[in-house]
């Protein structure tokens, strides 16, 4: 059946991204928000605290406990594993925090690099492919594709969602990852059977053993159902093997995957109530709104302009497995919590629909996408830059005493090497802003340039720059090295009791002290617990034993608060 194609690109608009260019980009994206940082609250410090616990041979491989508190089942075990393993192996020429965080940035780098591919092949399909024009020019098969991936890319890069999530060590990159694995093996099945197949299988495995088998059941068997609406003859074109048996593998895989979930314990429903109250979806409407950004409206734009295609869906898998993938990731947000860890999912497949948008957009469009652009991060950075300024100076005032106000008792100092790789980033941002300002530029590409480049200009420049504020904001450091010094020197064992994950795992990274779970028979004098669960959630405590030594706060949330307590025996005994 011959649809009417919106694509209508010539051979001079599929010329590819520079590779450099696109390599820098990606590089500085990924190592911005991984080096030089302490762990941040809170899910980035907890997974720390198990993969510590794990390296150090102090809990059991397959079930991980810290400090008593057991890892949740939506977490799954992989992403410790592979925190652990690093820890083990750069241990002790690398800080704890450094190693664990190693293998998470080769996870990001390969997000991006199957995020790529998975959408070359879907630009490769013939149902994909701009209109042949009557006297030639149009643009060769994988050209085209190449410039397709290439803004899809891009537009990955420029969720504003996608910074700080895929920059933790934690279970979520590793779902992302392997979501993207998924996508492009699924991709590129009619055209590399083995390496698409052991793609897809990796993906779905790694998303059972992450804490999202229910997912990967749903990913697995979506692709399934796609591959056979598959016509036999554009199957015949692509030189796909017989999908008979490609779908016997991929049943196997996705049943595997399963299997593997229910064999470690990792199946759980963590179905949530997102959806019960107004204020539970207006929140939800507004992550929907900025988290994407801006790759979902060129998504809608992309379902408008290959509506008939969409209509008749046999052999539009470049539109169909992209879109499963995105209703997969928005179920998940409205049923289960954290809303927005789930829909990270979907940003992949969301870039892939809005890079297929790039060939159909209209010149007036195009230019309003980048006028906005223009001016909401060059906004941005100036204010960025502003309010660094009055850190350091003091002027202008009033930033100055915002900052001042947010985060008491922080004192700024100067570092060179950040300030050049900031001044530097603004520098490249200033080129870029000229480049797509000096004249009409053919790729079809060039929408999505701004947007990648202010959103990696805004995240360097928060992660070099504004790195020690946010540390001493986001970070447990300070409220430690306050009950370090509240401790003094040789304080014998800790007990720990009635505290989060997050607190608990802070407490074995930054103090280095001898801890222990609280228990009834300890001979530990200290204890730590939690202001707000004292002394109900400490089991046998009894009050009149403990008396207050210090309460430590942290210093930009005084509701975040630990008490320090010592035994009343040992505070009689000391008192002249």
């Amino acid at each position: 059946m011959n649809l009417p194609n919106p694509a209508i690109v010539s051979q001079d608009a599929a010329r590819p991204l520079p590779r450099w260019a696109l390599l820098l980009l990606c590089l500085a994206y990924v190592a911005s928000g991984f080096i030089g940082r302490s762990p941040w609250k809170s899910v980035d410090v907890m997974s720390l605290g198990y993969m510590l616990e794990l390296a150090r041979g102090h809990t059991n491989w397959f079930a991980p406990q810290m400090l008593g508190l057991p890892a949740a089942a939506s977490d799954g075990l992989l992403p410790y594993w592979l925190g652990a393993w690093a820890i083990r192996a750069a241990t002790p020429w690398l800080d704890a925090a450094v190693a664990a965080r190693l293998p998470f940035m080769a996870l990001l780098s390969l997000t991006l690099l199957a995020s790529w591919w998975g959408v070359y092949y879907l630009a490769r399909r013939p149902q994909a492919q701009p209109v042949a024009f009557a006297f030639g020019g149009e643009a060769k098969p994988s050209d085209y594709a190449r410039a397709i991936a290439d803004g899809a890319l891009l537009a990955l890069l420029a969720c504003l969602g996608l910074a700080q999530l895929a920059h933790e060590a934690s279970s979520y990159l590793v779902q992302l990852t392997c979501t993207a694995l998924v996508f492009c093996g699924a991709a590129a099945l009619p055209y590399h059977r083995r390496l698409a197949l052991g793609s897809f299988t990796a993906g779905l495995c790694g998303l059972s053993l992450s804490g999202a088998p229910s997912i990967s059941a749903l990913l697995g068997l979506g692709s399934l159902a796609l591959l056979w609406q598959t016509p036999d003859h554009a199957a015949q074109q692509a030189a796909a093997a017989p999908r008979r048996r490609t779908s016997l593998l991929m049943l196997g895989s996705t049943a595997f995957a399963a299997a593997l979930a229910a064999a470690l314990g990792l199946w759980r429903w963590n179905m949530g109530d997102s959806w019960l109250s107004w204020q539970d979806w207006r929140n939800l409407l507004r992550l929907l709104l900025w988290f994407g950004w801006p790759a979902w409206p060129l998504a809608l734009w992309t379902l408008w302009r290959w509506r008939q295609q969409l209509l008749h869906p046999p052999g539009t898998q470049h539109l169909l497995l992209p879109l499963w993938f995105v209703l997969v990731a928005l179920a998940s947000t409205f049923t289960t919590s954290p809303a927005d860890r789930s829909l990270l999912l979907g940003l992949p497949a969301m870039a892939a629909l809005a890079a297929f948008a790039l060939p159909t957009l209209k010149r007036a469009m195009a230019a309003l996408i980048d006028w906005f652009t223009l001016l909401f991060f060059t906004a941005l950075a100036l204010a960025l830059w502003v309010v660094w300024v009055a850190m350091q100076t003091g002027i202008p005032a009033k930033p100055a005493a915002n900052v001042a106000r947010l985060v008491p008792g922080f004192a700024p100092e100067l570092s060179w090497p950040p300030l050049l790789l900031a001044l530097a980033a603004s520098f490249c941002w200033c080129a870029l802003v000229w480049w797509r300002a000096a004249r009409h530029r053919a790729p079809i590409w060039k929408t999505l340039v701004l947007p990648a480049g202010g959103t990696t200009l805004c995240w360097l420049l928060l992660t070099t720059v504004w790195l020690p504020a946010l540390d001493y904001a986001r970070s447990y450091a300070p409220q430690m090295q306050r009950l370090v010094h509240a401790l003094g020197a040789a304080p014998g064992c800790v007990q720990v009791g009635g505290v989060g994950r997050p607190q608990a795992a802070a407490l074995l990274y930054h103090t280095r002290l001898h801890l222990e779970t609280a228990r009834p028979s300890s001979v530990c004098r200290w204890l730590v617990v939690d202001a707000d669960h004292w002394p109900a959630h400490v089991p046998g405590a009894v009050p009149r034993e403990w008396q207050l030594a210090a309460r430590i706060v942290r210093p930009t949330d005084k509701d975040d608060a630990l008490l320090l307590l010592r035994r009343a025996s040992d505070t009689a005994a000391d008192a002249p």
